[in-house]
């Protein structure tokens, strides 16, 4: 059997591997110029709060819909689909551990529970590489890097932590141009917040991310880092609620929404 072209699938497409138990990976470069997005699920006494530190933070956190208590479709990026099971593969917390890595979570669900979903960088992606921006994760199979910095986001509540960020290496020349693409995308989370200097952002080592995978710096090339949607799930971790439920990092939903769009 030919390997199936996951970057030629459609959201819905993608979605309904993730629900049948087909696919439970990483979803940079599949699904083609469709908008991904975090999803950060929580009690509905907590989702003022949670709210509030998006609102503080639009770079790390920006929101494209939030669901009724107790709703698990996304009416507005994809209609029909199932929260509960159309990621690859989610993380369950409790009290701030992580307690379970499912690929379905409708037996954790209940009548009480919020869901954001917040705009991911994987989106733009595909416009990158239409543009000559190489996205090295995805040319080496990988899980995009992420690194904990030394900045702190504006707490809210319960909600504080430390800014997350994705990196991809390219040359600077390449760099200025994924500014132009990007900066016009902040649903996406917008233009790069760094360009090299990784030390000025408290990260001391680019081959041991905190969250997937390292990928290859070439010679000529410098990291360039965009705030990431796992800056929530920090802010989750560090808030202990008695309950929340994550995508596992790098495994975005697949929305039916264009990138850019």
């Amino acid at each position: 059997m030919d390997p199936v072209d996951y970057r030629s699938l459609t959201g819905a497409e993608i979605r309904a591997l993730c629900r049948d138990g087909k696919f439970d990976g990483p979803t940079a470069g599949v699904a083609a110029g469709f908008a991904q997005a975090n999803l950060i699920i929580l009690p509905a006494t907590d989702a003022q709060s949670f709210a509030e530190f998006c609102r503080l933070n639009p770079a790390p956190c920006p929101v494209l819909e939030v669901t009724e208590p107790g709703d698990f479709e996304p009416r507005v990026l994809a209609p029909g689909a199932d929260l509960r099971t159309d990621l690859p593969r989610y993380r369950v917390y409790r009290d701030g551990v992580c307690v379970d890595a499912p690929t379905s979570i409708t037996p954790h669900w209940t009548d009480n529970l919020v869901s954001f979903l917040l705009g991911c960088s994987f989106g733009f992606e595909s416009a990158l590489m239409a543009s000559g921006v190489p996205v090295r994760h995805v040319e080496e199979g990988r899980n995009v890097p992420m690194y904990r910095t030394s900045i702190a986001c504006r707490p809210a509540g319960l909600f504080e932590g430390p800014l997350v960020v994705s990196m991809r290496p390219m040359t600077e020349e390449q760099a200025d141009q994924a500014v132009r693409v990007t900066a016009p995308l902040p649903q996406m989370h917008g233009a790069p917040v760094r360009i090299g200097a990784a030390e000025e952002l408290g990260i001391a080592d680019l081959d041991h991310p905190d969250y997937g995978d390292a990928v290859t710096i070439r010679p000529g090339e410098v990291p360039v880092f965009w705030a990431c949607g796992v800056t929530p799930i920090e802010a989750l971790i560090r808030a202990k609620l008695h309950f929340a439920i994550t995508h596992e990092p790098g495994h975005m939903f697949v929305t039916d929404i264009r990138a850019g769009a």
